[in-house]
């Protein structure tokens, strides 16, 4: 086809796509569209045939948007009309001052609303990338033009039920009707891990673990003369002493380097952008297989803007995404998971100290120790010719050992997105009248690659010899062998199709008056490996926009959606809004003022009708099952299996509604010194489904067989509230320029209605926040038995000595247990209480420097990972040295030690409750451009250089505990150089 293309016509460029020459009208229309086809398969051609001088014509054709306009509901709109909840960010112009690796990375330090995670603390949220359901992740920086975050109901209504949560609307750059440009961008910097977890050593290990025996009344299990060997560190092959975090095994710095390559342009009849990219990211890892972990991307995106005729244009994007995460195996790890690394950090905060020297020195074996020799002399992994691996009849592995001999992973992503549009200019069947449509199809696949090798590790038999450690014996465990079979596992596919299409009305109305309507069908479905239901959203909508003078604004929109999660009959609903607006600036008494240049407000109402929160399909319909049912013998020799009741049928279960009434004010002051938006928001989220136990008799359940007779209902109801705000100021200071931005939102959330049936009021969730924290009140610890004797029974298990958490009685019953648990605080799982953020932007000749700090305040969270609850068998970390003994027990942070289970003591309590308040230097950049004269004689147009760092600084009372990752990788500061040149 590559061929046949090229033989239809050659430009004198010599390219293979057909340019609009030929006078013919009908084979010019022949040639055009045949450029639609050939673009994908001959983009190098086309980017030489686009140098090709043409008419200059208008480029906010086909879906390109200058900056002037952002996304609302569909409408393009101005950002100076009506305010509607929606935030931008024109991330090209960012990208100039402020380089980033992720498209929403630190957003909520520059637009009010965002927490993070999401918007107005809803939750979910969708993800549209030129208009398709796509990954955030799978869109770099630099291929993007601007981000446009629709927050308020009233602006996400046409999107449809999957999009009733917000929508953040990401837009890639396009061609314009100018020259060949060529921007190259190439960085390289360094991750530098912050913290480490603190855990403690062999010897003060083994002391406290002597300690809680004492405490739980047992006998210690290490002598003074073992922990006296580990102290000394004299043999740490014999007493070994491990520190998994040190430079043994973890680098100070790894590194990540990426390099950009962009190409646009194009003339009155078509316009082009492209964009190739590679990036490769290193590892901590120092040692073995790991030492030669990696992560690497290449993209290679092309958007194609086309004029057929005077009246249609269309458009084709094509974006192809290469992943590749190579990993040292792990014996523990699930072959599904991309990131074999998780299982280093998980042994490294449990395998204790003590336990087994990982690698052991071949120069310990005793010349004289026959057997021992030929034991390891006849294994295939010895270590750099110096070691082999240590184990032991409990410890038949360990993670260095995998590193080293248990083989290799690599885990592979391809993700092919394909999606073109025609643009239809009605007007010679109604003046104003358009048809805009758009067909998407998304591939996405990736499955994990393995060779896994088994080996044996070796436990020594050590001896002293002439006041000399060595090892007399070994003892082997297990045997080595590479397969050399390459394994595939986790395979997993996606398959995304969606489909736009639109007619657009302008009214040519006169005296001041417009009006535009749109009445659209939008839809998308997304196909996954091994799961049975497709994820769907479709719906039809209609909006209307009316103005006078652009001085007094009404939009009203309906929108019609369908969910497959419901009974047929009931799939359908209808979702509304109604907006006002006010632009106050033009009314007599502010438009000769000069001080308010911009004054806009706005107020909505609207009902969403959403499936977004209903889990699962059909679960209107009765289900019965044996999955899980109780094997039952009748009589002797035979055995049935129970059938179980999951649910009872109800035909009127509906969908999710989410209300809201939300309020906007936007205004420019002073010549746009000051500019400033904010919205004030109230939404409602109806009819959450559940199982209301409290609503039916409790015959209407069993524990066992677990089974339930009870329907699934609409019966919850959440509310939030809360205002965002971004305001930014602009000043020229001689010939400093200065740009200040301060940004955020305060949000409360509150459960309204709550299947419940506490018999004490604290205890309702009703009237509290969404994201509550919920456990016992402390009462300091106990710091005697008569003070045990003396206080309410705790009822949770175990014995209770002094050092253990004492709690406070709630409900006077003289005992302490679940009816005692009170309302703590509140989480930010889905945004902090107030979430924002401030940057600020100075230029001075060619010099920029930009930085950017986000705050989050008023979160709580549980220090209740292992690092914090340590009891049983766990791993000791430093915080254990606050422990409660009888000498501390003044002074104490921390309870007794012991070897058991510790329910009592470790348990959501507020005596495990911090604040996660903290403000994070997010960013600093100083950008140098070299002048525009000293390049005047050279092919370079323009070029800087950059100097960034990102994640510097955590200010918090935690800063510890907010910067310390215990089972997961280190957070990291990242320094990076850049260069940017354009041609």
């Amino acid at each position: 086809m590559y061929r046949c293309i090229r033989s239809l016509h050659r430009t004198p460029a010599g390219n293979c796509c057909p340019m609009p020459q030929d006078k013919n009208i009908h084979m010019k229309y022949y040639i055009r569209i045949s450029f639609i086809l050939c673009a994908a398969l001959c983009l190098p051609s086309v980017i030489v045939a686009q140098e090709i001088e043409g008419d200059n014509a208008d480029s906010t054709i086909a879906g390109h948007q200058p900056d002037a306009f952002t996304h609302r509901g569909f409408r393009h709109v101005a950002e100076n009309d009506i305010p509607n909840g929606v935030s931008t960010v024109n991330v090209a112009s960012l990208l100039e001052k402020n380089y980033t690796i992720y498209s929403l990375d630190n957003m909520e330090g520059l637009i009010g609303g965002w927490t993070g995670n999401s918007m107005w603390g809803m939750g979910e949220y969708l993800v549209l990338v030129d208009g398709v359901p796509r990954d955030a992740n799978n869109v770099m920086p630099t291929e993007i033009d601007q981000i446009t975050f629709l927050k308020s109901a009233s602006s996400v209504l046409l999107y449809g039920s999957r999009a009733a949560k917000g929508v953040v609307y990401i837009t890639t750059k396009r061609g314009k009707a100018e020259p060949l440009d060529v921007n190259v961008r190439v960085n390289t910097g360094f991750h530098v891990s912050k913290r480490y977890p603190k855990y403690l050593g062999s010897a003060e290990y083994m002391t406290l673990y002597n300690e809680a025996r004492i405490n739980d009344g047992q006998a210690i299990q290490y002598t003074d003369d073992e922990i006296y060997h580990y102290a000394s560190g004299a043999n740490p092959y014999r007493y070994p002493d491990v520190d998994y975090y040190s430079s043994d095994y973890l680098k100070k710095v790894y590194n990540r380097t990426d390099v950009t390559t962009e190409l646009a342009g194009g003339n009155g009849w078509s316009r082009f952008y492209t964009n190739l990219g590679y990036l490769r990211q290193g590892d901590v890892f120092d040692f073995g297989e790991a030492k030669n972990n990696y992560v690497d991307r290449f993209n290679v995106r092309g958007n194609i803007d086309l004029n057929i005729t005077t009246k249609i244009t269309a458009f084709v994007n094509a974006n192809a995404t290469f992943y590749n995460a190579r990993s040292g195996n792990a014996a523990d790890s699930d072959p599904n998971n991309a990131n074999n690394t998780d299982t280093y950090w998980t042994y490294a905060a449990t395998a204790r100290p003590n336990r087994v020297a990982p690698l052991i020195p071949l120069e310990y074996i005793d010349p004289n120790a026959l057997n021992a020799l030929r034991t390891v002399g006849g294994g295939s992994n010895i270590i750099d010719g110096k070691y082999f691996l240590g184990g032991s009849q409990t410890d038949l592995q360990n993670v260095v050992a995998d590193y080293y001999a248990a083989g290799s992973s690599k885990w592979t992503s391809r993700q092919f997105q394909f999606d073109a549009g025609l643009n239809f200019d009605l007007s010679n069947v109604a003046k104003g009248l358009t048809f805009h449509t758009q067909y998407a199809v998304d591939y996405a696949t990736s499955y994990t690659s393995s060779y896994n090798n088994s080996y044996a590790v070796y436990q020594p038999l050590w001896s002293d010899y002439n006041g000399a450690d060595v090892i007399a014996d070994l003892t082997k465990y297990n045997n080595d062998r590479k397969s050399g079979v390459q394994n595939i596992t986790g395979s997993s596919n996606r398959q995304t199709i969606a489909f736009t299409g639109y007619f657009n009305y302008v009214s040519p109305l006169r005296g001041g008056h417009h009006l535009e309507s749109k009445l659209l069908a939008t839809g998308f479905q997304q196909t996954r490996s091994q799961v049975y239901h497709r994820t769907g959203n479709a719906n039809l909508g209609l909006a209307v926009d009316y103005n006078y003078r652009e001085k007094y604004y009404a939009s009203e929109a309906l929108a019609l959606v369908r969910s497959a999660k419901l009974a047929a009959g009931d799939r359908n609903g209808l979702s509304s809004s109604a907006t006002l607006g006010w632009k106050l600036s033009k009314e007599g008494f502010l438009a000769t003022s000069s001080v308010v240049n911009d004054l806009t407000v706005g107020i909505s109402g609207s009902v969403l009708k959403t499936d977004m929160d209903i889990g699962e399909y059909n679960l209107s319909e009765e289900n019965y099952t044996q999955a899980n049912g109780a094997w039952w013998g009748w009589y002797d020799g035979a055995v049935e299996r129970s059938t179980n009741s999951l649910r009872g049928s109800n035909s009127d279960l509906d969908f999710v509604n989410r209300k809201e009434i939300a309020a906007n004010v936007s205004t420019s002051l002073w010549n746009d010194l000051i500019t400033a938006n904010a919205s004030f928001f109230i939404n409602t989220m109806e009819g959450l489904i559940i199982q209301p136990a409290t609503q039916y008799p409790s015959y209407f359940a069993t524990g066992f067989p677990g089974a339930s007779f009870m329907p699934f209902t609409n019966y919850n109801n959440h509310r939030r509230k809360g205002i965002d705000f971004a305001v930014n100021v602009n000043k020229q200071l001689g010939a400093v320029g200065l740009s200040w931005g301060l940004v955020g939102m305060y949000y409360k959330s509150e459960a309204t209605r709550v299947d419940e049936n506490f018999e004490d009021a604290y205890r309702n969730r009703a009237g509290k926040p969404l994201d509550g924290l919920w456990g016992l009140q402390s009462a300091g610890l106990f710091q005697d038995q008569a003070e045990i004797d003396n206080s309410p029974q705790q009822k949770f298990g175990g014995t209770i000595r002094p050092g253990d958490i004492r709690y406070v009685d709630q409900n006077n019953d003289n005992k302490i247990d679940e009816r005692d648990e009170i309302f703590l605080g509140r989480a930010d799982w889905n945004g902090a209480p107030f979430t924002g953020g401030v940057n600020v932007t100075a230029r001075w000749k060619g010099f920029t420097v930009f930085a950017l700090g986000t705050a989050h305040v008023g979160g709580y969270a549980m220090k209740n990972s292992s690092y914090f609850w340590v009891y049983g068998n766990r791993k000791y970390s430093e915080v254990v040295r606050g422990r409660w003994t009888e000498e501390t027990k003044e002074t104490a942070t921390y309870p007794r030690l012991t070897t058991e289970n510790g329910v009592n003591n470790f348990r959501s309590s507020d005596f495990w409750l911090y604040k996660t308040n903290r403000f994070t230097l997010a960013r600093i950049q100083i950008t140098y451009a070299v002048p525009r004269k000293v390049l005047e004689k050279s092919f370079v147009r323009d070029i800087s250089v950059y100097l960034s760092g990102a994640n510097l600084l955590t200010i918090s009372k935690e800063r510890e505990i907010l910067e310390t990752s215990t089972t997961s990788a280190p957070q990291t500061r990242f320094y990076n150089l850049g260069v940017r040149a354009a041609f």
